[in-house]
């Protein structure tokens, strides 16, 4: 379409009578088309959302489409109360059925919109409302304990959080202060707490954030005090209904985002549970090498390539042809497009695959193994193939007021030193092992579920064990590809913790999420493990306490024992593809 119409701030209204600011484009035509919509916490006027990993939308209006872009309940120019994700699942389908009522809608509305922008759609299309025909949320989850907040192991992603609550306080006092409300001095306050997040994520309690629960209502409360999987995050996740939503969803990721995991649980919990054929035939999974923030594939440590940059990937190509597979009724849209589509690490190549898990993925256990202490990573710790035959074990003290510092992976970090980072500056420390295996004579290439089982005891009640799977290159440079985390009171269950005994070993699993990642020859394949990784997860009290609660002064110490041999086999299991 050469030309089309903009009109700013219609007020849509909901089931309540609140109404919603939402901007509308649509091609200048008589013809009713389809809608995309986008719902956002974040200001529809921002531009960021309309650029790097979303689709242009100049060209979704050349394809025929109209595109709704509207700020949530309670932020910007929409009326009420925002509560985070709590109002969404409603609130969207409401929106929803407005869109597609409308004389210049065909009647079928799709979503779009990356991180809390995805959590929304995850969330309207668990109401199972009708017109709304296929999603694509980017760098999201569907299960917003699972990935955004918490983590498969329990524990709190503490700078996503701490980050979060600030920046949307931020936008909430600027909207107070705009009416004559709020103070000065609190937005002061918080934008000090931004240009120092290193101070703002080391001060304990963590619930203790006055400011941000000012402004923020029950958010702090939200993230840090339901540290369970209880009724109250069973309500807002959307994949726990997933026989309701009928919509397909293309799935968009970056292996070094935070959200990687709800990425990947979304895709292959629809394709097995969704509720319509369509919902679980329809699935789409595209991952690249990106953070939540860097989109380029350029990272200080390591760069992916020309081709790793998310231009390079033709995302707007790739939601047009879904959409119009699912919004238009174009059988023929998505011939010849692959379901699953993953950049490979260490080659740096895009390649299409069948599904994911791949089918012909082989699970091969390397073992931690070594004749002495793998303590920090001049020690003798090996990772190898071979099953162990001695038994032996390796202890280290884990002390909360000295945690291991995060560097690069999941976390999120605006100044850009996130993803493919450097793990030597934590090598020398004694509270980290390191297993490696020796130099590789073939390239072995990991593609898919990485976890890590080890046999462990603790001195204290509770504590953690962390585990990273890491690219060792031959000149040094030791690559983070994923990690994972276990708060040991959730070793059986996210929503009925159970403490430890001191000194009884246990048998448990740590979920490293997925990479893709093929190493070399003349490159190691290295196994860290260690009890924190802060502040990419908050660090255990070991007390067995509500951690969010807790001041620095009320944390113990833990000495950690990893159980290693014939009668203990830890191992990180590692999924190979042999092609």
């Amino acid at each position: 379409m050469e030309n089309f119409i903009l009109v700013k701030d219609v007020r849509v209204p909901l089931a309540d009578g609140t109404k919603l600011s939402t901007d509308i484009w649509r091609p200048d035509t008589e013809e009713p088309v389809p809608v995309l919509l986008m719902r956002t916490p974040y200001g529809k006027e921002d531009l960021v959302a309309y650029t790097m990993i979303s689709p242009n939308v100049f060209a979704l209006l050349e394809a025929g489409y109209a595109v709704a872009v509207q700020d949530v309940r309670g932020t910007f120019r929409s009326e009420g109360t925002f509560v985070p994700h709590v109002n969404e699942a409603e609130d969207g389908a409401d929106v929803v059925r407005w869109l597609a009522a409308q004389e210049w809608c065909s009647g079928a509305v799709g979503g779009w919109g990356a991180s809390y922008l995805g959590m929304v759609q995850w969330q309207a299309a668990s109401t199972g409302v009708p017109e709304l025909k296929a999603i694509a949320p980017s760098l999201s989850t569907g299960d917003i304990h699972r990935a955004a907040w918490r983590t498969p192991g329990g524990a709190l992603s503490h700078d996503l959080a701490e980050r979060w609550t600030t920046l949307m306080a931020v936008n909430e006092v600027t909207r107070a202060l705009a009416k004559g409300e709020g103070e000065e001095a609190d937005l002061h306050a918080l934008v000090a707490e931004m240009a120092d997040p290193a101070d703002a994520v080391s001060r304990t309690p963590l619930i203790d954030r006055p400011v941000q629960a000012k402004y923020l209502p029950g958010a702090l409360d939200q993230v840090a005090g339901h540290p369970d999987r209880d009724e109250y995050w069973e309500a807002l996740s959307a994949l726990d209904r997933a026989g309701s939503i009928t919509a397909p969803s293309l799935n968009i990721g970056g292996w070094y985002d935070s959200l990687i995991g709800g990425t990947i649980h979304g895709y292959t919990t629809m394709r097995k549970n969704g509720g319509s054929p369509e919902a679980r035939d329809g699935q789409r999974l595209i991952v690249g090498p990106w953070s939540h923030i860097n989109l380029n594939g350029y990272f200080p440590d390591r760069h992916f390539g020309p081709g790793a940059n998310v231009s390079a990937a033709n995302l707007t190509g790739a939601y047009i042809a879904f959409y119009d597979r699912w919004l238009k009724g174009r059988e023929d849209a998505l011939d010849g497009v692959s379901p699953v589509r993953i950049f490979v690490m260490g080659i740096d190549q895009w390649r299409d695959e069948l599904d994911w898990p791949l089918p012909d993925t082989e699970y091969t256990p390397y073992y931690l193994a070594g004749d002495g202490p793998a303590n920090t990573i001049g020690g003798q710790g090996i990772l190898t193939t071979t099953p162990p035959v001695g038994d032996t074990s390796d202890r280290y003290l884990y002390d909360p007021a000295r945690p291991v510092p995060t560097f690069g992976g999941t976390i999120i970090e605006f100044s850009g030193y996130d993803g493919a980072a450097d793990q030597r500056p934590v090598h020398d420390r004694d509270d980290v092992l390191c297993f490696q295996s020796e130099v590789l004579k073939e390239p072995v290439e990991v593609t898919g579920p990485v976890s890590a089982v080890f046999h462990v005891s603790s001195s204290a009640v509770d504590t953690d064990f962390t585990a990273k799977l890491v690219d060792v290159h031959p000149d040094g440079r030791a690559i983070i590809l994923c990690d994972g985390i276990l708060r040991m009171r959730y070793r059986h269950s996210l929503a009925e913790p159970e403490l430890i005994e001191p000194g009884e070993v246990y048998e448990v699993t740590v979920d490293l999420l997925a990479t893709s990642n093929v190493f070399l020859p003349g490159h190691r394949i290295l196994l860290e493990v260690s009890s924190s990784n802060f502040p990419r997860y908050d660090r255990n009290s070991n007390t067995g306490g509500e951690i969010a609660k807790e001041h620095l002064s009320d944390m113990v110490p833990a000495t950690n024992v990893i159980y290693r041999g014939a009668e203990y086999p830890s191992r990180v299991i590692l999924p190979v593809i042999n092609r």
